[in-house]
């Protein structure tokens, strides 16, 4: 009772282990991201007293807006937009209506004075007639128009009158039709007078028609307020923001730092006392996104959690590495090295993450690394990134991960790290010719050697670190499991050697579970490498197995039921024996173990049955376990057919069919893929992969006619 309560402890610390065990791997890498990144994001500040003369040439680390000195521009653009003016074309009908009305009243002072004289018998005065006048026509007008001018008019006959009143009013009229500002009112009032002289005016009213047309003009193109305010707000809003634009020069070496300058060291935060808190915000949210990126991936991935914590702490681990190479080669950009970080080999950690964990992390953790890296190398130049670098990591690291492909041979490890390096001299050109920099020879050499060493340094670095991360967390990687594939192995040479219809066999559902299990999208070259090393048990009793008794007596044939059955079970646990004894990966341990699940001894059970032997089926079946992978499934199904198929008497695709999927159904029917995760899809999928590859080794062939004995050559 006490055991079973340790154990269950037990479990529940490795469960709460393994849930917590992401959390601190994510909190150790954003905590080193932030710590190496944050030296190269903190703002520059400087020690800059007001009148000083400065050190150094010192340059604008970011874009800012100067606020003052737009207001100023702003300021400047609306002073220098004139006042406007509106041409008043109703003024012209006014002033038209306004003579008009000085002549009817002339002509009603006249008709008054004629019904006086009627009704009197008298005539008023011409006293009385020019007062009459002057109380009919309004202030303004009598105090322009003389009495001898009213006199004239009073005078004239309604004739005259009219005929002056239409000269005056064309000629008004005709001045007031263009723009008469104030300062051309004079000049507007002596074209009047120019274009009465030419008119037919009596010459006893000229000189009042001249005095009404110069009375008449007024300025007509008047101040505009709200036009004049629109024009300032359009030529003030029309000024860009004025900016101190990253990488300007704010004060030269030896300058006097003079209020100007000052206000702008002031406004692009270099004086001390800086406000540090906006780049430590937009540090932790690149990392926060970094974090969220890794945790949704991995969130994400299909399996229990105890590989995908391995992947995670390999992961992490990796990255590490590259960041602390990138930071300690960093730290010689302080020697005026500033192109160093050409050098860094960052193709080292994807191709590692590539050949450990799988591609596509590979290339997540190919933007993560470029961008730290812009940040890490932006000394000499302006702003927080240096882009060019950034580019340079990204295309180098892409370019490891693309040309590795699906060779994981170390040969082509190697020939990786040349092509990295070619591609990382062709981007180191390309992005000094895009900036359309001048280059010594001396430094055109230099990028050639340092795009050389990060290639070639990145495979040998891949080729070092792969055995310790391999043995450390017990990867079986596609460079590992190739290795394991090679006939010279000396288990495999055993199993050849000691047992070569064992190895046949091998050989035959090796290729037979590895085109089922790329049929599903199984891991097809873990199957071919299990199925090499899944029968290694059968060495310890070869002459027991009937692939293995070539003229030879089947020793069953003297052995009770229950010795047989023993004999037989046993080469699965001796296969995982010896693998566990030589070291092997424990994926190809479980298959050795895995390949037969519990399945029953169909031949001896029988047999013991027919003796009348008292048994079960228990004692007859495998010890197990049952398949836990798609991999040790497959290869379960495959060993099963290949030998049914090799026992089979002109084999034919119908029967090869029927009998792939009568042991498949058997198998499910039995329950040996209860603990591995095939669908029925997958399963029927695997049934016709099956039967296609066995129809293609099982072909019919044609029969030759046999040699004439008479024609057989002597020799």
């Amino acid at each position: 009772m006490k055991k079973k309560k340790r154990n269950e402890k037990d479990r529940l610390i490795r469960v709460k282990n393994g849930r917590s065990l992401p959390v601190l791997l994510y909190a150790a890498i954003s905590a080193l991201m932030f710590v190496l990144l944050f030296f190269h994001v903190r703002p520059q500040s400087l020690d800059l007293d007001l009148f000083s003369i400065s050190d150094n040439t010192i340059y604008a680390p970011a874009t800012v807006e100067d606020q003052k000195a737009t207001a100023v521009k702003k300021q400047e653009a609306r002073e220098e937009v004139h006042d406007q003016y509106t041409l008043k074309k109703e003024y012209s009908d006014n002033r038209v209506d306004l003579v008009s009305s000085i002549f009817d009243t002339i002509k009603e002072v006249k008709k008054e004075s004629a019904e006086k004289e009627k009704k009197d018998k008298g005539a008023p005065s011409e006293e009385e007639q020019i007062k009459s006048a002057e109380d009919k026509l309004t202030s303004d007008v009598t105090d322009f128009l003389s009495r001898d001018s009213v006199k004239s008019l009073l005078k004239a006959s309604d004739g005259e009158l009219s005929m002056t009143r239409d000269s005056v009013i064309t000629a008004v009229n005709d001045v007031m039709s263009e723009e008469i500002s104030a300062g051309k009112l004079d000049e507007a009032k002596e074209k009047v007078t120019k274009e009465l002289k030419g008119n037919s005016v009596p010459s006893k009213l000229r000189s009042a028609a001249n005095e009404i047309g110069r009375f008449a003009i007024i300025p007509n193109y008047v101040y505009d307020p709200e036009k004049t305010e629109q024009k300032r707000q359009e030529a003030a809003d029309s000024i860009q923001p004025v900016q101190i634009k990253q990488g300007q020069i704010l004060v030269e070496e030896n300058q006097l730092i003079d209020r100007e300058v000052y206000r702008k060291l002031q406004l692009t935060g270099l004086l001390s006392g800086a406000n540090v808190y906006k780049p430590i915000g937009g540090l932790l949210l690149l990392i926060g996104l970094f974090i969220a990126a890794l945790s949704y991936y991995f969130e994400k991935q299909h399996g229990n959690r105890q590989p995908k914590n391995k992947s995670l702490l390999l992961f992490t681990l990796i990255t590490a590495v590259v960041l602390i190479v990138m930071e300690v080669i960093s730290l010689f950009q302080e020697l005026e090295f500033s192109h160093i970080g050409y050098l860094v080999p960052v193709a080292m950690g994807v191709m590692l993450i590539k050949l450990l964990i799988n591609e596509r992390l590979a290339i997540l953790a190919s933007m993560i690394l470029s961008i730290c890296g812009s940040i890490m190398f932006n000394q000499g130049v302006t702003g927080t990134f240096n882009y060019g670098i950034g580019t340079y990591f990204l295309i180098s690291a892409i370019a490891g991960i693309l040309f590795l492909g699906k060779h994981h041979a170390r040969s082509k490890i190697l020939q990786a790290g040349l092509f990295v390096s070619f591609v990382n001299i062709v981007v180191m050109f390309a992005l000094q010719l895009i900036q359309n920099t001048a280059q010594s020879g001396w430094e055109v050499g230099t990028y050639l050697v340092m795009g050389l060493v990060s290639g070639i340094g990145s495979s040998v670095l891949v080729l070092g670190f792969m055995p310790f991360f391999e043995s450390g967390f017990g990867i079986l990687s596609t460079m590992k499991l190739i290795e394991l594939s090679n006939p010279n192995h000396p288990l495999l040479r055993k199993i050849l050697t000691e047992t070569p219809g064992t190895y046949h066999h091998s050989v035959m559902v090796a290729n037979l579970s590895e085109a089922a299990c790329e049929a599903v999208g199984a891991n097809g070259l873990l199957a071919r490498v299990g199925a090499y090393y899944h029968d290694i048990g059968k060495t310890k009793r070869p002459q027991y197995f009937i692939e293995n008794q070539m003229n030879i007596d089947n020793p069953h044939d003297k052995l009770s039921p229950q010795l047989s059955k023993n004999i037989i079970i046993s080469h699965a646990t001796d296969g995982a024996e010896m693998l566990k004894k030589h070291k092997m990966p424990k994926e190809l341990v479980d298959i050795a173990e895995q390949h037969h699940g519990t399945s029953l001894l169909k031949f001896f059970y029988y047999k013991a049955k027919e003796k009348g032997d008292q048994t079960t089926e228990e004692e007859f079946r495998y010890p197990g376990p049952k398949p836990q992978s798609r991999e040790a499934a497959i290869i379960s199904v495959a060993d099963s057919v290949e030998a049914a198929v090799r026992s089979m008497h002109n084999p034919n695709p119908e029967r090869i069919e029927k009998l792939v999927r009568g042991i498949i159904s058997d198998k499910l029917q039995d329950g040996q893929f209860d603990e591995c995760d095939l669908t029925l899809k997958e399963l029927n999928t695997i049934a016709k992969t099956l039967c296609e590859t066995l129809k293609g080794i099982f072909h019919s062939r044609i029969e030759y006619p046999e040699a004439n004995p008479k024609q057989k050559v002597k020799h």
